[in-house]
């Protein structure tokens, strides 16, 4: 009985799926000019990030995130999420900049939507752009 509520499941998501397809999604429209103020925008937010990587406020101690990885390097964005032994499991470079806050620097750990933390990410991934993606990469 199991196996045919399941077979009748995947029909009717079938069937579904083929309505649905000649729906098309669109996105809101945007041009050029809408394209260069988003750019802009994104420039802010990498130039704060690498500000946020060179305040010693975001610690206690005066260590800053540069003196580890000047210009973002060995942080490698482009590899999370992945298994971090310091943290026992796997997680987003967010959780990594957290940890390093908390202990290089023995800071208090940012919010996710924290603007430094979003900066420090932009930032980092900034630096590494044109790196294909490799999750889980060591």
């Amino acid at each position: 009985m199991r196996k045919l509520m399941l077979s009748g499941g995947l029909i009717a998501g079938a069937a579904l799926t083929a309505a649905l397809a000649g729906l098309s999604a669109q996105a809101d429209p945007f041009d050029a000019e809408d394209v260069e103020e988003w750019q802009e925008e994104y420039m802010t937010v990498v130039a704060d990030g690498r500000a946020a990587f060179t305040d010693p406020s975001l610690g206690t101690n005066g260590v800053v995130c540069a003196q580890c990885h000047p210009n973002g390097t060995n942080v490698h964005p482009e590899t999370y999420p992945k298994y971090q032994q310091q943290l026992g499991r796997v997680v987003v470079l967010a959780e990594m900049v957290n940890w390093c806050i908390e202990n290089p620097l023995e800071g208090e750990p940012l919010a996710l939507d924290d603007p430094r933390m979003v900066a420090i990410q932009a930032y980092v991934a900034h630096e590494r752009r044109g790196v294909e993606l490799a999750p889980g990469k060591h």
